[in-house]
């Protein structure tokens, strides 16, 4: 006889919310079935208590009678088949006994516990009998999410001053217990920012961030428990769950401020990932090369290409133009430039919070992408008529090969070599045959934005302290050597440019722009990444070992 084969997992969990109700669309339900959908499942609710709230607090309370609160569950439970239970706000030891009743009757295969009983002001939010409802409702959970004071009340404990005690406080519960629960310190002081998976076993996951000086945190408990609840609905690991959940919500609270809801403590931004990879992967043809005009006779019409006053930034550039040329793509690339030294992949880089996969990927991009530019630096090299210029783009072809071949030694090991993403491949299938199909000016033109957008990169980054994860990758990108060969390249462009004809100015100039946005992809790609399977976090990387980089 052989044994059923266990149902697969559908592709999109069904997730249920159980918690009290936010008009403002901050916290509690609204707030869970957002994160829901955005971790990719399908959010429900049950409606344990209607909410008078917004930014500012709490003003009325109405808890249902708990016979309506059952009703609910069981019309969910009836039909619907869940991979994962989210609660929060319990309200009344009554409300918590109802939901701990179906519970029992309906084993969540996943129950994550949001144990809302304690305010980040520090006032309780729930009566003593309720408190100890909870207490005891949070041994049925696979783990709890508690903040600090409330991990204090479920130990029975005095309130942990530090990381290491909150995690003592939480590891000796779930040894009794045999519930994980994840330690948040967010709370506390310090810089850095950690979310701990502590299993019954002792064993921890830790996922570190950085604290974000921000008043839109409304919601971040009822987020980050529901978005934990569908990674792990899906089939994820602790370690996999805990980290998309963690790097999401941090994305999420970096641009709550921008949603201007609300005058007090604000919302995040649930939504602001799902809103970028949408962007990502849009058909839409770029914007500004195909703004330029199809014959450039002067420096000056680049710049009146450029979009309206309003729109433009002022970037000035970190390694000078060579000429009246150069100047002129600079400012036309002006809005790429200012677009990449803001985007996600360079602000988490700096600010330490970029997961160890997605600087891992991006590695690995690079070097392939390193391998693949030298043979478009090779060809320039053989184009050239110049002593000048083919002994420049010949070493500097040999330059990129020797990186390569340094970032495999170093971070990337021995193993099998990674394939292309497709951006990559866009990129640098862009750039050969830009130098090997059209003038040399344009081809030029092409390879610049890897010299002129890292040099300029670099130079604006500030100081991190040694043991920021990145510190020793930061300070490639401030390299002497290579603001010298970003002088060099522009020196060749300005020849090439003031030597070709208005309708070659006019190529270049488009594959410049083109390049800078290549430039923006390729470092934003690692941002579209889930993380692997097995994560365990984001570990501290090796990057104290890596070799400089021509990038």
């Amino acid at each position: 006889m052989t044994s059923a084969c266990p149902t697969p997992l559908p592709s999109v969990p069904r997730v249920l919310s159980i918690a009290g109700t936010d008009p403002s669309g901050g916290a509690g339900t609204a707030a869970d079935l957002k994160s829901i959908t955005a971790a990719g499942g399908y959010g429900m609710s049950v409606v344990t208590a209607l909410v008078a709230q917004n930014t500012h607090g709490v003003r009325d309370l109405h808890v249902p009678p708990t016979e309506f609160l059952r009703a609910q569950l069981d019309a969910v439970s009836d039909d619907v088949t869940l991979e994962a239970v989210k609660t929060g706000m319990l309200a009344a030891a009554d409300v918590i006994d109802t939901v701990a009743a179906w519970c029992e009757e309906n084993p969540p295969a996943v129950l994550v516990v949001d144990p809302v009983m304690v305010a980040t002001s520090g006032d309780r939010l729930l009566q003593p009998e309720a408190e100890h409802a909870m207490v005891e409702f949070c041994r049925r959970a696979t783990v709890i999410t508690p903040n600090i004071d409330e991990l204090a009340v479920i130990a029975g404990m005095p309130r942990a001053v530090d990381e290491a005690g909150a995690l003592d406080q939480a590891a000796r519960w779930a040894a009794r217990t045999g519930v994980a629960v994840v330690v948040k310190t967010g709370h506390l002081a310090d810089a850095l920012v950690t979310n701990t998976w502590v299993q019954p076993d002792g064993t921890r996951i830790s996922v570190p961030s950085r604290r974000i000086d921000t008043d839109a945190t409304h919601g971040t408990g009822c987020s980050l428990a529901s978005a934990l609840a569908t990674r792990l609905g899906r089939g994820d690991t602790p370690g996999a769950a805990l980290a998309w959940a963690t790097t999401w919500l941090h994305e999420a609270i970096s641009h709550g401020e921008a949603l201007r809801v609300g005058s007090g403590h604000g919302p995040v931004d649930h939504a602001h990932r799902s809103r970028r990879l949408q962007a990502a992967g849009s058909a839409e043809p770029w914007s500004g090369p195909g703004d330029l005009p199809h014959r450039l006779e002067s420096p000056q019409d680049l710049v009146l290409a450029r979009p309206a006053e309003a729109a433009r930034p002022e970037v000035p550039a970190a390694v000078d133009p060579a000429g009246p040329w150069t100047a002129g793509l600079w400012a036309a690339g002006a809005e790429l430039t200012a677009a990449i030294a803001d985007s996600g992949f360079v602000r988490a880089l700096v600010d330490g919070s970029l997961p160890a996969h997605a600087f891992e990927f991006y590695l690995a991009q690079d070097a392939l992408y390193l391998s693949r530019y030298s043979r478009a630096l090779a060809a320039l090299a053989a184009r050239s008529c110049e002593a000048d210029a083919q002994i420049f783009w010949s070493g500097s072809a040999t330059g990129c090969l020797t990186v390569e071949a340094g970032l495999h030694r170093s971070w990337l090991g021995a193993g099998n070599e990674p394939s292309p993403s497709p951006v990559t491949s866009a990129y640098t299938d862009f750039l050969l045959a830009t130098v090997l199909a059209e003038d040399r000016a344009v081809g030029v033109a092409a390879v610049l934005p890897c010299f002129w957008l890292y040099a300029h990169v670099g130079a604006a980054l500030p100081a991190v302290p040694a043991e920021h994860p990145y510190a020793a990758w930061l300070d490639t990108y401030r390299d002497p050597g290579f603001v010298t060969s970003t002088e060099s390249a522009l020196r060749h462009l300005e020849r090439e440019l003031a030597e070709s004809s208005p309708a070659v100015r006019a190529q270049a100039a488009r594959a410049y722009l083109t390049a800078c946005r290549h430039e923006l992809e390729f470092f934003e790609q690692a941002t579209r990444l889930e993380p692997p399977a097995a994560a365990g976090g984001m570990t501290a990387p090796r990057a104290a070992t890596l070799v400089g980089s021509a990038r």
